[in-house]
């Protein structure tokens, strides 16, 4: 698999990551561990997750997992939204529901809805140094290593970043090995203005990026990327059904049949790594054969023409598909 070197850093990791905020949600910690073996034997290196994924479980999942691959795989984890309150209580329900939703698979999607209004957390960091030390120890102490590899500010505003004292932190972090490096993980909106005011904790950006968004400009900051499909890839899909002779256009140019769901997807993700050079592409996915599809989509290089066609004919179309949406700005 292609591979980069995370900015700042010596550490080589792949292009293609996995996402760890599905991790003992929807899966138990046997089911969460194979998918992530599911990735580690497919060829991904590099794994996202955050002290809030899982109902606060997702990192002690994740160390698990890295102690039997110790040194082999790179991790970025976050501060700024801690785990929600109850969440023992919410894990437990959550186990005890699964094998009823395994029979009853239609009362998933309203029992993950009713569970994320309960455990979402309302508490949010202040962005001090020493909020952010007992959040690092803590990640640390959960995913069992000596050493994170990317460490972000989660969902973080430039207003946020009043305390000096947490720049000298993370500093001090990088100088001494506890993380190799650091950087902003919040939306692509947000971008623009911390680069612009506070440009000294962007050594990485980790934001949402498809098809659907203009280029990105190059800067010195790495970039981590997600949400090359989801929401994004069910609103093109939606518009090129909507447009039978648009898709056929497009079907020729790029030379695959777009009608079809699973052949646009693999476009859109790869896309998202042939636009974005050099930078992580992260994704997310409970079964093992879409994992492994992922992979081979990233490894195939006879797909990057056609992934580079279909890129230039959202930007070129993107206003006639989405009249009604604000076209992406220049990040």
């Amino acid at each position: 698999m292609q591979q980069t070197i995370i900015g700042g850093t010596n550490r080589v990791t792949t292009r293609l990551g996995y996402g760890c905020s599905s991790l003992m949600g929807g899966m138990g910690r046997k089911e969460s561990l194979g998918v992530l073996e599911v990735a580690f034997e497919a060829g991904v290196r590099h794994y996202d997750v955050a002290p809030m994924y899982g109902y606060g479980e997702a990192e002690r999942c994740l160390g698990e997992f890295l102690q039997r691959h110790p040194g082999q795989v790179t991790v970025t984890t976050k501060y700024g939204i801690p785990p929600a309150k109850g969440k023992s209580v919410m894990g437990l329900a959550r186990s005890m529901a699964r094998p009823v939703i395994k029979l009853l698979p239609g009362l998933k999607q309203r029992l993950a809805s009713v569970a994320d209004k309960v455990t979402v957390s309302e508490e949010r960091a202040t962005f001090t140094a020493a909020q952010a030390k007992e959040s690092l120890e803590r990640s640390l102490a959960a995913l069992r290593v000596e050493r994170i590899d990317v460490w972000l500010l989660h969902e973080v505003t430039a207003q946020d970043l009043t305390d000096d004292g947490l720049l000298r932190l993370l500093e001090g972090q990088v100088a001494n090995g506890t993380i190799g490096t650091f950087g902003i993980g919040s939306e692509g909106s947000k971008v623009e203005e911390l680069l612009r005011l506070r440009p000294e904790y962007c050594r990485t950006l980790q934001y949402e990026w498809s098809v659907l968004d203009a280029k990105v400009e190059p800067s010195d900051a790495f970039r981590i990327h997600h949400r090359a499909l989801t929401d994004n890839f069910r609103s093109l899909h939606a518009a090129l059904a909507a447009r039978p002779q648009v898709c056929r256009r497009w079907s020729e140019v790029v030379g695959l049949n777009l009608a079809e769901a699973e052949t646009l997807a693999k476009l859109m993700l790869k896309a998202s790594l042939v636009m974005n050079p050099e930078s992580i592409v992260l994704f997310s996915s409970k079964r093992p054969e879409h994992i492994r599809e992922n992979v081979r989509v990233a490894d195939d290089a006879s797909l990057v023409g056609s992934a580079t066609a279909l890129y230039e004919l959202v930007q070129a179309e993107r206003r006639e598909l989405f009249p009604d949406s604000t076209a992406a700005e220049t990040r």
